[in-house]
């Protein structure tokens, strides 16, 4: 089985936040898979899905983002989900607006919901690194993930999420490249293969 979690802060406030891009690449997965209803579980809201011949649970965790960690094992302990097989989307700042990229382990990079996931279960779940761009200030960093995405930037959000969300069978057989690859050649086609960045947005 195999458990797929979208990192993001709960209540309606935070919906349009780009610190909840991760929730809305869940969203999108669901749409594609055709996953059941979503329900309360594991202090967050889960949904299954089939990939294939895999069975899959989808999580939002509803614990809000810094606390992120407890839902995530709650859910892996119960289904005997091992680390390798957790996914965590999640934004990105170091990352440019559009740009994606999966690894497995390493820091936090300051993100909250990574460092209480990390703390619960140790770092080697594979992550879904989803750029938003860097605000060019520091100082900036707390009410720019926490500010709405720009109507200009809606497009490109949409797209990525759906363009993962297509491809997501590429990297739940282990197909790290090609699901990076192929998504990223979805956005070009969508005509976002060049997004504007919204302040000094590094791209690796």
């Amino acid at each position: 089985m195999l458990l797929f979690v979208g990192l993001g802060n709960p209540g309606r406030e935070y919906a349009g936040h780009r610190h909840n891009i991760g929730f809305m690449a869940v969203d999108a997965l669901a749409r594609a898979c055709d996953a059941g209803p979503w329900r309360k579980k594991f202090q967050g809201d889960i949904a299954e899905a089939r990939l294939g011949t895999e069975r899959a649970i989808l999580l939002k965790p509803q614990t809000y983002m810094n606390e992120s960690g407890r839902s995530v094992a709650e859910a892996a302990r119960f289904h005997k989900i091992e680390l390798d097989q957790i996914f965590v989307f999640h934004d990105e700042l170091d990352l440019a607006p559009g740009k994606m990229r999966v690894k497995t382990g390493g820091g936090d990079a300051g993100h909250n919901g990574l460092r209480s996931i990390t703390a619960h279960m140790g770092p080697n779940y594979r992550r879904i690194r989803l750029g938003i761009g860097h605000p060019g200030d520091k100082a900036r960093v707390h009410s720019y993930v926490l500010g709405d995405f720009a109507k200009a930037e809606q497009g490109w959000v949409e797209a990525l999420c759906d363009a993962m969300a297509r491809n997501i069978a590429l990297l739940a057989k282990g197909d790290e490249s090609h699901f990076q690859s192929k998504a990223h050649l979805a956005m070009e086609t969508a005509g976002f293969g060049a997004v504007a960045p919204v302040g000094k947005s590094p791209s690796a």
